[in-house]
């Protein structure tokens, strides 16, 4: 079969198998523009309207649009121009906000970083991606300070929490808040260079295939690689996930924690809510009590966590005291827990609205490349496999090819998962070989191990090099993780796969267990001798904890030293 009938066969699969009601085409709400307009033409629709509440701290849409437009004005005042890369060094925050936009808006280039990193890892990324002006979170200055000379930066723009902070906070606050501002000479203070930049608002407009921002890869090893976005890659992720997945519009109330830094966070809390013209309740970290009491003062209807997070605030000692009732549609991401049935169940029992996994996706696609939503009938995604991440979104194609030779695979073989996509990266930033390499065709092949199966749905199976061969068969790291999940003692899980003389390999899982756990790695091995093919039952390594990188993977590069 060549490649067009098999497209023509998964699309007609797909279609058969699309969830009733859910559009099948990408939707754009205020029409195909740069999500830059999106915030303009909400500005004028609704201009009083809360676009983000922060701990009792708010911004209208008419405010985030003049301060944007302010802060485009100081960037180019500052000499900031046209495709230029603005760092941004932050934690979730307003002024995140604030810069994202006003770098947009005046054609310069986003270029987030992480705010755990320390000095080595920022000023590689300033290095790389060329920027000259940052602006940092004032706690994060020491570390700026630490490298600035190792760098191009001409200005650095620095800005405080503490500026924000309500007398009185409308739920539970970091304590980011609180942090005594930092002054100095050699910085702007952000807030009163706004006030006092004088400069008219740029008339540049971006375009859609202008670039908009430098994505840096957060895997478990290497050095990150920029993966260059447009504005249409920005507008093509919401117009094609939050019709599909989330159904958010102008009514909805929407709650980010994910750090804004990394892509997913990027969308749900930067692009998702602009588009759909929506209220956002912002949080700056994770925290349980804080979630809890944001979803029951701010009404919130919509929202992404972790398993983790939703395992923390089911087994919380005082879940019992909030209201849940307004949520309405709740995506989960499975990274260290995995989803399971009996989390779906008491997530149910807890607030009415049933717990889906979010999408398979990479910063290369920015991120939201299938769908679950409306695949739950009789907890058929779950049941179906530990890996199921289910349908291209609109205007997305999967297709699995031999790892070596490209080949079309049937359906039903595993092999490398390739997809093509209108938010595929334009490259990796300065990188030909590695954009070529990933970039073939129009498609990105992506080093995972996947299945389309015979109906069409697609199943992530994880890294091939974490594909374990033992006594000649196929085991994945990701489903023996699933199932370590359903263990009630487990807290946290990550295999890997160590030589064996007789078998090739031996599977060998790093555990933690929950606080209180009397379990043992025998008892754990016995269990797992009960729930799995004796062929998959791993060795059993507990760890008091995993390390972690900032988007929440465990860096397995460090667990293989223990082996």
């Amino acid at each position: 079969m060549n490649q067009d009938q098999y497209l023509a066969t998964l699309r007609q699969l797909q279609h058969d198998a699309w969830p009733t009601g859910t559009p099948r085409e990408p939707q754009y709400p205020l029409g195909e523009r740069p999500l830059t307009e999106y915030l303009r033409e909400w500005a004028r629709r609704q201009p009083g309207k809360t676009a983000l509440h922060f701990y009792g701290h708010t911004l209208d849409y008419a405010e985030l649009d003049r301060l944007s437009d302010r802060c485009a004005a100081l960037l180019v005042e500052l000499g900031v121009r046209l495709g230029d890369r603005v760092a941004v060094f932050m934690p979730n925050c307003p002024q995140l906000h604030i810069a994202f936009w006003g770098i947009l808006k005046c054609g310069a280039v986003h270029a987030p970083v992480s705010p755990l990193s320390k000095g080595l890892e920022l000023s590689y990324q300033l290095n790389d991606s060329g920027a000259e002006v940052l602006l940092c979170f004032d706690q994060l200055l020491p570390v700026v300070r630490q490298v600035r000379g190792e760098t191009a930066l001409r200005q650095v723009i620095a800005t405080s929490l503490s500026e924000l902070r309500p007398a009185t906070p409308t739920i539970p606050a970091p304590d980011l808040l609180f942090a005594p501002k930092v002054t100095g000479d050699d910085l702007i203070d952000f807030y009163p260079a706004l006030a006092a930049c004088t400069a008219p608002t740029p008339a540049h407009r971006p375009q859609l295939d202008d670039i908009a921002a430098l994505n840096y890869t957060g895997g478990t090893t290497g050095l990150p690689k920029g993966c260059i976005h447009s504005h249409r890659d920005m507008l093509y992720t919401c117009a094609s996930f939050v019709p599909t997945a989330l159904g958010m519009d102008e009514h909805s109330v929407t709650l980010n924690f994910l750090p804004e830094f990394w892509i997913a966070g990027e969308n749900a809390g930067l692009l998702f809510p602009v588009f759909a013209g929506c209220t956002l309740v912002l949080l700056a970290r994770w925290d349980a009590p804080a979630f809890m009491a944001a979803v029951q003062h701010y009404r919130v209807s919509h929202c992404g966590l972790l398993v983790d997070s939703a395992a923390e605030v089911l087994d919380h000692p005082r879940v019992g005291e909030f209201d849940f009732a307004s949520l309405r549609q709740v995506g989960a991401i499975s990274f260290v827990k995995k989803l399971t049935l009996d989390y779906r169940r008491r997530w149910r029992e807890l607030t009415g609205c049933t717990l889906f996994e979010f999408s398979f996706g990479m910063t290369e696609t920015h991120t939201c490349d299938t769908f679950t939503a409306g695949l739950q009938d009789n907890d058929f995604d779950l049941r179906a496999q530990p890996t199921f991440v289910g349908l291209p979104v609109p205007g997305t194609e999967f297709k699995v090819c031999d790892f070596d030779t490209g080949e079309l695979l049937p359906l039903g073989s595993e092999g490398e998962l390739c997809l093509r996509s209108p938010s595929l990266l334009k490259g990796y930033w300065q990188r030909p070989e590695a954009s070529a390499e990933a970039l073939r065709g129009g498609w990105l092949h992506t080093g995972d191990l996947g299945v389309i199966s015979e109906q069409g749905f697609i199943r992530y199976l994880g890294r091939r090099k974490e594909m374990l061969k033992v006594n000649g068969m196929s085991v994945f790291p990701s489903e023996l993780e699933a199932l370590l999940g359903q263990h009630p003692a487990i807290l946290a899980s990550a295999v890997l796969g160590r030589p064996h003389p007789e078998r090739g390999q031996q599977p060998v899982a790093f555990v933690v267990l929950k606080p209180g756990s009397d379990e043992t790695g025998a008892s754990l091995v016995e269990w797992c001798k009960a729930s799995m093919a004796i062929y998959k039952v791993p060795d059993i390594r507990l760890v008091d904890s995993m390390p972690m990188t900032a988007t929440g993977k465990v860096k397995k590069n460090e667990l293989e030293a223990l082996l």
